[in-house]
């Protein structure tokens, strides 16, 4: 295996600066990690924006390679540090179709159509205002598109193939989340997320992650 001591993530306290941070433990890899957090003023330092222009939380630095964004990162890793017996690792190109398409519904409906709304506008209401219209249509749509998932989990174990892989730190990740704000999951799903924060890996990575907080 590479040379993993290069590696550097920022960021620490959110759900999507833990996704990389569980795929980091998945995969066994050594990192450094700078706790910044996304409000604290810490994003905004010269010596921090020249690394990542965007003010943004999570960045990953691997060498000369340097990625924000929670599934941009996550990707790289199982990409360049996965092996055959770590996460999923979609070989055809339809299996890499199927595993985009849960990425991206997970992360485009859930994480910022539905959870982050509700975010914006009820736990960061003093910086984007009050809105309770959002946050109720935006909890709707979150439960609405929770059931096509728990549909689809109704036969198999994992999100997508045989095994772990980025779909299911997605999806566990938004559950999460979406327990924080207190939906009542499926017994599909609550058993589903059940077993997944049980691995190892899970527990390490939130334990960095948030550092004491409270769990969920």
């Amino acid at each position: 295996m590479a040379d993993t001591r290069t590696i550097h993530f920022w960021g620490a306290g959110t759900l999507r600066t833990f996704r990389p941070l569980w795929v980091a433990e998945e995969l066994g890899l050594a990192y450094e990690l700078s706790g910044i957090g996304p409000r604290t003023g810490e994003t905004q330092t010269e010596d921090y924006t020249r690394l990542n222009p965007k003010q943004k939380i999570p960045f990953m630095q691997d060498a000369h390679m340097g990625l924000s964004e929670s599934v941009a990162i996550s990707r790289y890793l199982i990409a360049r540090y996965g092996s055959a017996d770590s996460l999923l690792t979609p070989e055809t190109l339809e299996a890499r179709a199927r595993e985009d398409e849960w990425v991206s519904y997970v992360y485009g409906e859930l994480d910022e159509t539905a959870l982050y709304v509700m975010r914006r506008h009820g736990d960061l209401k003093a910086i984007y205002g009050e809105a309770p219209a959002a946050v109720t249509s935006a909890k709707a749509y979150a439960e609405k598109h929770l059931g096509v998932i728990a549909q689809h989990l109704q036969s198999q174990e994992f999100v997508v193939g045989d095994r772990f892989g980025l779909a299911d730190v997605m999806l566990v990740s938004c559950l999460d989340w979406a327990v924080r704000y207190e939906f009542d999951l499926s017994p599909k799903l609550q058993a589903y997320r059940d077993i997944h924060r049980q691995r190892p890996a899970y527990r390490r990575a939130y334990a960095v992650n948030y550092q004491g907080a409270a769990k969920v």
